[in-house]
């Protein structure tokens, strides 16, 4: 069933980022219909609709602003778009696990720190430099 655009949560990610505009594919690709709105933190619109949201903290990992206004940055949006997810909505049960919010924090802090690296070896023909 569609979500009412009213509804949508706003995905903010690293627009130049080879991994990041591949993972934005992928959750538009298995979204539910209208679940998503994706914006790139370099883009106008993400300034202007979201001034609170630091460029700074953008930069360092993605931000999921839900309907009610709530913002959840990094490894804690995650289980807030995979519930968005058509095939995937179970798989966020698995960050209420005992231990889980240590080991995806440190993952992802780990991954985001050296995505453009991890990029260049995914995609060579694609490398792109982080400003």
């Amino acid at each position: 069933m569609p979500v009412k655009s009213e509804q949508k949560a706003v995905l903010i990610y690293d627009g130049k980022c080879p991994v990041c505009k591949k993972t934005v594919g992928w959750i538009r690709q298995n979204a539910k219909k209208g679940s998503f709105e994706m914006l790139p933190c370099q883009s106008d619109a993400a300034r202007e609709r979201y001034p609170f949201i630091e460029r700074a903290a953008c930069m360092r990992a993605m931000q999921l602003v839900l309907p009610d206004g709530r913002v959840f940055s990094g490894e804690k949006a995650i289980p807030e778009i995979l519930k968005r997810l058509k095939k995937y909505s179970s798989a966020a049960g698995l960050f209420r696990l005992p231990g889980s919010e240590i080991l995806s924090r440190a993952f992802y802090r780990w991954f985001a720190d050296r995505r453009y690296h991890i990029a260049s070896i995914l995609f060579p023909d694609k490398q792109r430099r982080h400003k």
